[in-house]
């Protein structure tokens, strides 16, 4: 899409138009208040799909979602987007047509959700962006803490979710599921199997997985020295 508007942009050089055109300007950034537990289950979320799609798929986290090339006020800032079809690689904010839709939406309910946006008017914008998959996480809703939206017939219409198995993300290929850690309350994370146990890892669990997996191998091959010295030893 972005070759499409160069090439325009390059024919747009030799002609004469009957006006200037008139920019309309999307913001990139806003400052909006975040808590340290919100920042916390947010960047984990998108550390694991980044990690885990990275080489496949667009992994953004609190940018701009713009999908009305009149409107900069129709937006939206999900807090994990996912547009599977490409590389990762960084963008400061995502337009629809410019790109297309993203494939999946997360939104991590904040305390200032109520006060900003309340939740119907938030749908209600999703539904227009065209996003295919949309997750809400609430973690301070001990009945519903997951709810999900799929795109049937041009319509998000929102999922019967099961209590007792993992929900199915059809975009990715994975599961949802909610689970407890030990000093954020519950977390929102994806398993690649239905069983919850092969479970995606943040940056910060995929280092402590690395160094352990070298401390083993130091251990195993020191072990392999010793028995080796020791046969060495026996033969003399």
């Amino acid at each position: 899409m972005g070759v499409v508007n160069s090439k325009l942009g390059q024919r747009a050089l030799g002609r004469r138009y009957l006006r200037a055109p008139v920019p309309v300007r999307f913001p990139e950034s806003d400052s909006v208040p975040e808590t340290g537990v919100h920042l916390r289950l947010r960047t984990a979320l998108w550390s694991m799909l980044r990690i885990a799609l990275g080489h496949r798929a667009m992994v953004g986290s609190d940018q701009f979602l713009y999908w009305d090339p009149t409107d900069p006020r129709q937006c939206l800032a999900p807090d994990v987007l996912v547009w599977l079809g490409g590389p990762d690689q960084p963008f400061s904010s995502w337009k629809v047509w410019e790109r297309g839709a993203p494939h999946l939406a997360v939104e991590i309910v904040s305390e200032s959700d109520a006060r900003d946006r309340p939740w119907e008017r938030k749908l209600q914008a999703y539904r227009r962006s065209g996003v295919i998959e949309l997750v809400r996480f609430d973690a301070e809703d001990a009945e519903s803490p997951l709810r999900l939206w799929d795109r049937l017939e041009g319509d998000l219409v929102e999922r019967e979710v099961s209590k007792s198995e993992l929900e199915y993300s059809d975009v990715l290929g994975m599961f949802w599921l909610v689970a407890p850690t030990p000093d954020l309350g519950s977390m929102l994370r994806l398993s690649r199997d239905s069983a919850g146990l092969e479970r995606l890892l943040t940056d910060d669990e995929a280092r402590l997985a690395a160094d352990e997996a070298r401390r083993a191998a130091d251990v195993r091959i020191r072990e392999l020295e010793t028995e080796l010295a020791r046969h060495r030893n026996e033969s003399s």
